[in-house]
């Protein structure tokens, strides 16, 4: 199927590991430009070398905002243009009740403001090209974790602020969408897994939590949808939030009892 993506411009944060690295692989698959929004330019120019050296990666502190609009900036002045936007930095901080309103507030900093940051910025030129915006929640959002509550109300707001700007962009032709991911084996996941008493029983008693085949989904299948969602093959597509999770966030759980 051909997603006619082939030289959009795709600013992707949080780009160089983990489900970022995945939608900047798949992206770059089906011809379009990733420019990646990181603080980890270093790693991120390794993975552009990766898959053919196109694209460009910006240092990005994504809690400053004099970063993000001069990063928005230089993409424009590179590329003339901005088509998509796909928002995917982000971090499960841990910051719950028991911390201070401050640690509530920078934890909100670093998971939510910078996607509201870089859509005010990136604005005008998504305007130009009827573009796209992905939002990458979680699935905390809706289920509840515990004592993460900084996390929890980001991702929260993403979601509102997917379906706000899904009616505020409608006349200009651009769309927004949220993924929300479950469990998903990444880098950072495969980190926390280390840390455990018992890894390969925490790993498979989660897996055995998730309805459809037992087992976690993959940076690809979170990638695959947010390019398919960028598309114009998903032209009337907006304000929907996508739960690419096996089934882990809304089956009943006795789809996976004994």
């Amino acid at each position: 199927m051909n997603l006619d993506l082939e030289n959009k411009i795709v600013i992707v944060t949080g780009g160089a590991k983990g489900i970022g690295e995945g939608i900047v692989r798949s992206f770059a698959a089906e011809g379009a430009i990733p420019v990646i929004f990181d603080r980890n330019p270093d790693v991120a120019r390794a993975l552009l070398e990766d898959i053919g050296g196109a694209g460009h990666a910006i240092s990005t502190e994504l809690t400053d905002e004099g970063v993000i609009r001069d990063a928005v900036a230089e993409t424009v002045e590179k590329f003339g243009q901005i088509d998509v936007v796909v928002n995917n930095a982000g971090v499960n901080d841990g910051v719950g009740l028991d911390q201070s309103p401050d640690a509530f507030l920078e934890s909100l900093r670093k998971n939510l403001f910078h996607v509201f940051a870089l859509v005010h910025f990136a604005l005008p030129e998504l305007k130009k090209t009827r573009g796209s915006i992905i939002n990458i929640g979680s699935k905390v959002a809706a289920t509840g974790q515990g004592n993460t509550s900084g996390y929890a109300a980001s991702k929260g707001g993403m979601n509102g602020l997917t379906r706000e700007w899904a009616v505020d962009l409608a006349p200009f032709g651009i769309r927004t969408n949220c993924i929300c991911p479950a469990e998903v084996m990444t880098p950072l996941y495969e980190k926390w897994l280390a840390t455990l008493d018992d890894p390969e029983e925490t790993k498979r008693r989660i897996e055995f939590t998730i309805p459809l085949g037992q087992r976690f989904t993959t940076s690809e299948e979170i990638a695959d949808l947010a390019v398919f969602l960028a598309s114009n093959r998903s032209g009337h597509t907006t304000g929907q939030i996508f739960y690419p999770d096996g089934g882990y966030t809304h089956l009943d759980r006795k789809a996976t009892m004994p």
